[in-house]
């Protein structure tokens, strides 16, 4: 007899036949009709080649092969039952839990410190790990496990993958307090397009759709420097009359440390829709579902993506 020829179902009501040793109490205990369990009983008879119950004037009584099955089948059904019913528990307080987070390096620079903060606040001995969305294949990473969350612009992140939209945002001219173009309301584009600029190139994250939009657009530019991240940005820009378009938000960040200005962009560029990822494998881990909560309830705006 193999394992796929058993219902298990019929080992419920085999474990309920040896407790209450009456086909019309189990019936009743289990609700099921008489003939239902008589039916049961018949198909349990013929895969295992024994009557497993005799009537007698006291019920049914097991026969020894019956007996023989009854502890490990009832050990069995409360594995069964205990793993079905428990549901893994996350206590932020006492966890030790270690997460990998994918995210740009804007994204370290905005998320983090305030994200560590209150993971220090409330988590105390949770760590967080994070990795560069462009330097893993992401999918992968994250499918594994080896990457619990994604934070950015990503759109490689379809099909399998969850994601809730924490914020959008502007793209913004970032330069120097005291810059020829500060203290300005508005930028035009004559101004944007006679100015030096220092240009990030941040491949596999979505923001070079600002740069093709540009390109599309036949808005000119005079691209001094091109970096391949925006971390240095804030230190560029902070000694030179350099221009650089960035999202809002690092603007935001980068503004007071580095004594910088900055103005909604004079090209009508696409507003960019920053999302929270995490793969459909772990959307009930409840270590991962509070990462999220504390991220969504730090940073999130507004509804679901």
């Amino acid at each position: 007899m193999e394992l796929k020829d058993i219902d298990l179902n019929l080992l419920v009501i085999f474990q309920q036949l040896l407790v209450d040793r009456r086909v019309s109490k189990v019936a009743s205990s289990l609700g099921l009709s008489q003939p239902g369990v008589s039916n049961a009983l018949a198909r349990l008879r013929k895969l295992t080649d024994d009557p497993l119950f005799l009537r007698t004037p006291n019920g049914m009584e097991p026969t020894p092969y019956a007996q023989q099955l009854a502890e490990p089948t009832a050990r069995a059904l409360q594995v069964i039952h205990a793993a079905i019913n428990s549901k893994a528990s996350f206590d932020p307080a006492t966890s030790k839990r270690a997460f990998t987070v994918g995210m740009t390096d804007i994204g370290e620079i905005y998320f983090l410190p305030r994200l560590m903060k209150e993971i220090a606040r409330v988590a105390p001995n949770v760590s967080l790990s994070t990795v560069r969305n462009t330097a893993v294949n992401l999918q992968d990473e994250m499918e594994a496990g080896h990457v619990n969350l994604a934070i950015g612009l990503l759109p490689q992140l379809k099909a399998g993958y969850f994601q809730r939209r924490l914020f959008r945002q502007h793209y913004v001219c970032m330069f120097r307090r005291d810059h020829p173009l500060d203290g300005r309301k508005k930028v035009s584009l004559d101004d944007f397009s006679a100015a030096d600029h220092v240009v990030v190139v941040s491949d596999g994250t979505g923001h070079g759709k600002a740069d093709e939009f540009l390109d599309r657009k036949k808005i000119m530019r005079k691209v001094v420097l091109t970096v391949p991240h925006y971390v240095a940005v804030g230190h560029i820009l902070h000694d030179s009359d350099l221009v650089a378009t960035v999202p809002e938000r690092l603007a935001q960040a980068l503004a007071r440390p580095f004594e910088l200005s900055y103005v909604r962009h004079p090209a009508k560029l696409p507003e960019i829709a920053i999302n929270l990822f995490w793969h459909g494998r772990f959307h009930k881990d409840p270590a991962i579902a509070w990462l999220r909560s504390l991220i969504i309830g730090i940073y999130g705006e507004g509804g679901p993506a």
